[in-house]
């Protein structure tokens, strides 16, 4: 892939951004994995920021606490795990406890603006399938494709309570659906990067459509709208 005098901009972006529970991570990965790009989940960064409040003894109520920890993340990933210090965190930053910190300390600009360069590093050739709440505004405005994807609250509830009980955590569907409520607020409200779809994004909505259907249209996007920036 081809790139032009700034580096990286000429290197294609999908970006994929929608609220909390939507499949926007698993959606990524699948068509990252069927082009053969790099992925980024920029949720795992907020969800590793936050871990390091936690253990920092924060609560996310510090604007620059919570910066000083994204700007000094020392965050590993690779075959599957992610690393916060060198201990594997991968199934503790997905705990419930951690994605609503997450969602507090995401509100602060400061957080948001120390780890901007991180994600951006994600974009190397072949090319890049991000994911998250401000990929396609924010963080790949000039990205080739721009998906938000969407789905029902109650559904996103019912998928996250499934998914949960699966692992074998035990978890409360209405605690679920009011918490990710909340979130949807916090993550669509905040002034600083709101939650909202970029111009010019494609709105998928999930809720009565599977994973394959959703990949099948996505990939079907970047083949009529993107494959002038390289072969899918």
């Amino acid at each position: 892939m081809k790139t032009d005098s700034s580096g990286t901009s000429a290197i294609p972006v999908i970006t994929i951004d929608g609220p909390t529970a939507s499949g926007k991570g698993t959606i990524a990965q699948r068509v990252a994995d069927h082009l053969g790009w790099h992925a980024l989940d920029s949720g795992a960064l907020y969800r590793l920021t936050a871990l390091a409040v936690q253990q920092a003894g924060g609560d996310g109520s510090d604007e620059q606490q919570a910066a000083e920890q994204a700007r000094r993340l020392d965050a590993r990933f690779g075959a599957g795990l992610i690393q916060l210090n060198g201990q594997d965190v991968t199934r503790l930053i997905r705990q419930e406890a951690i994605g609503s910190l997450a969602s507090r300390v995401a509100a602060w600009p400061a957080v948001r603006a120390a780890l901007l360069a991180r994600q951006q590093d994600f974009r190397q050739a072949p090319g890049l399938v991000a994911d998250g709440r401000d990929m396609g505004t924010v963080v790949f405005p000039d990205a080739s494709l721009k998906i938000f994807l969407d789905a029902d609250v109650l559904v996103r509830a019912e998928r996250r309570h499934k998914q949960l009980r699966d692992k074998g955590i035990s978890a409360n569907l209405d605690d679920l659906l009011n918490d990710l409520r909340l979130r949807d607020a916090r993550d669509r409200d905040r002034a600083h990067a709101p939650l909202v779809a970029a111009a010019g994004a494609v709105t998928i909505d999930s809720s009565r459509i599977g994973v394959d259907q959703v990949v099948d249209q996505v990939l079907d996007l970047w083949r009529s709208r993107g494959s002038a920036h390289g072969p899918a």
